[in-house]
């Protein structure tokens, strides 16, 4: 005799009817994407920032090279990435998020994926991601950048590239690491070093092609 699991009463037990649902509905969307790399940084960015023009020439150099462009589909960084990856013909895609302030998408997406839950669009990012790269960003950039490196520190995920966009910004950040979090024990300096860093979309294309030799 089969066993009918019970119906929910509780409305969190329902929600994970709701979670699964957006796990089905990413992983359908996205199985077929060619290698993509997930770039993020600021929504707060304007095309006058001189980290826009990088971020669109990176999205631009990247599908010129054959990899997809994945961000969070928002405005900022984000939309300089997928503008210059869709000008430059590659495909263009964004995990938007629903949010209070109803982050619109960027106009710069050959697909888009809308999100209620944080967690499952980041599980899209690494599975279906070769690559991370992070621009100049704030608390939702440094989530996605530590997120990636707990997964690759902890072994859960495969090692892939995590790349910081702009020496500058990031510089502050890397000495607290070593100067810090390292002579402290809170991380080791092997731990540290999955974190890598380019000042050009030539040295972020350098560093993905050197993590898969062939490319």
């Amino acid at each position: 005799m089969v066993e009918v699991p019970p119906i929910p009463t509780q409305p969190d037990a329902w929600r994970v009817f709701r979670i699964m649902d957006e796990l089905v509905a990413g992983f359908e969307a996205l199985a077929t994407t060619p290698s993509a790399v997930a770039f993020f940084g600021s929504s707060r960015a304007g095309p006058d920032d001189p980290a826009y023009a990088l971020a669109e020439k990176t999205g631009r150099v990247l599908a010129e090279n054959g990899f997809a462009v994945l961000t969070g589909g928002g405005p900022g960084l984000m939309e300089a990435a997928n503008k210059g990856a869709m000008e430059a013909g590659g495909l263009s895609i964004g995990l938007n998020i629903d949010l209070p302030q109803e982050q619109a998408p960027n106009p710069y997406l050959g697909r888009l994926l809308n999100f209620r839950y944080f967690f499952v669009r980041k599980v899209m990012f690494v599975k279906y991601s070769v690559g991370f790269v992070i621009a100049p960003g704030g608390f939702g950039t440094l989530d996605e950048l530590f997120e990636a490196t707990t997964l690759i520190q902890t072994r859960r995920t495969a090692p892939f590239p995590v790349i910081l966009l702009g020496a500058r910004y990031w510089q502050g950040l890397l000495d607290w690491l070593r100067d810090v979090a390292v002579v402290q024990g809170a991380v080791t300096a092997d731990e540290v070093a999955i974190l890598r860093v380019a000042d050009t979309p030539e040295e972020v294309l350098a560093l993905l092609r050197a993590a898969r030799p062939g490319r």
